[in-house]
Parts: structure tokens; sequence; C-alpha cells
């Protein structure tokens, strides 16, 4: 199992993001793992089983969702970055919250 999941909910609609394709980066910017938001909007399983301490990426295609939908896209991706301490701090699950202007995240459990 995975170190890493996500989950994208669309505020505007009250519902699950379904379809957004979600890329997993390194500190140096090499691509360790891609994904796509299921019809729950989530990706359980992104990246290794263990993530290394340092900085990471998941960048999340955005404007896809909004350009399906007929709104204007505004934000066309969100880079969310967060830092695995060491030791790595058990399973980390970052929530995005969506809306055509505004975007939110925090660490889920």
């Amino acid at each position: 199992m995975s170190h890493l999941s996500t989950h994208v909910l669309d505020t505007t609609h009250g519902r699950p993001a379904a379809g957004i394709a979600v890329t997993l980066t390194d500190a140096a910017g090499s691509v360790v793992a891609v994904g796509t938001t299921d019809e729950d909007g989530r990706v359980g399983d992104l990246g290794p089983d263990l993530l290394p301490p340092g900085a990471w990426t998941l960048t999340f295609a955005t404007g896809e969702h909004w350009a399906r939908l007929g709104f204007p896209v505004f934000h066309p991706r969100v880079d969310v970055t967060f830092v695995v301490p060491e030791p790595p701090a058990g399973h980390y699950h970052v929530p995005l919250l969506i809306s055509p202007f505004a975007y939110s995240t925090y660490r889920g459990s």
C-alpha cells in the first residue's frame, strides 16, 4: 500500500471530482507517480510504499475538470507541496477542495 493518497472534492457541486489527473514529483521535479481520481474523487494508492523525507509536490490538473463542466478556467492546475519529515510520520492523505475560483487543502487522515 502506498504511503500517499488524495481526494478531490468539487465544492461547487457538492460531489467528488472524478477524472482529475494527479502527478507526484520529488524535490528535483522528477515524476514519481501518476494517477487519476476515481468516481469517488480518490487516488488511493499513489507513489511508493514509503516516501523518503523531503519536499514532494502533488499537481492536480483541475482545468480540464472545469472546462468539461463549462466553467471558465482560472486555476488550470493546483500544486500542493508538502514535507515528509525524518522519520516519516504515518500515512499521508492530502485532500483538495476545489471551486472554479478557489481551492484549499489540508493534511487528512
